[in-house]
């Protein structure tokens, strides 16, 4: 589920770019558009990915927002390698980046950084989203009525895994909030 606020918050930057005569971060920012909604568009939510395509996918989506914070946004990303094959849910992440933009980056006048880490526990995969802003994305847990895209990020791994995936959000001590799933590690079309 795309948020229109992105889409319209991209072709603003992109419209100011023109208007500004900087062709070339426009073009640039609307290529980046296209391939993330082309993304987008061919894979069902239903359909699963190999972890690393939805890295490369997260990276572009990051990209285009990179344009509009800059230096405000400083995502890090923590893969291990024994996790890149892992299959799950596509686009099962970017939603826990948005909240992380619109709750850490976005409020802060320094931004914030976001890390999206991935470790290998026996047979299942850990991916935590986690971020050093105020700890606001905690008020979204709370309430599942405010927090749509929480929600549905518990929907879709229940409904991809049953009761073998975890779920859990925290309010980092200092400052922050974090997402980390658990899902069964699979490749291919069969578990391993």
């Amino acid at each position: 589920q795309l948020n229109p606020h992105f889409l319209f918050n991209t072709l603003n930057s992109i419209s100011t770019l023109v208007l500004l005569k900087q062709t070339e971060r426009a073009n640039a920012m609307l290529a980046r558009l296209s391939s993330f909604l082309r993304y987008t568009l061919a894979n069902e939510p239903t359909a699963k990915v190999t972890l690393a395509q939805e890295v490369e996918t997260l990276k572009l989506y990051l990209e285009i927002e990179k344009m509009r914070f800059e230096d405000r946004l400083r995502p890090h990303f923590r893969i291990d390698a024994d996790t890149i094959g892992a299959r799950l849910p596509s686009l099962l992440l970017q939603p826990l980046i948005e909240n992380a933009i619109k709750y850490a980056v976005t409020p802060s006048e320094n931004g914030a950084d976001i890390w999206i880490t991935a470790s290998r526990e026996g047979q299942a995969v850990r991916i935590e989203v986690a971020d050093n802003g105020n700890g606001a994305g905690a008020d979204l847990s709370a309430s599942p009525s405010t927090g749509v895209g929480l929600a549905n990020i518990r929907d879709r791994l229940t409904q991809a895994y049953g009761a073998a995936q975890g779920f859990t959000t925290r309010k980092k001590d200092k400052a922050g909030f974090s997402v980390i799933l658990e899902i069964p590690f699979e490749t291919g079309d069969q578990n391993t």
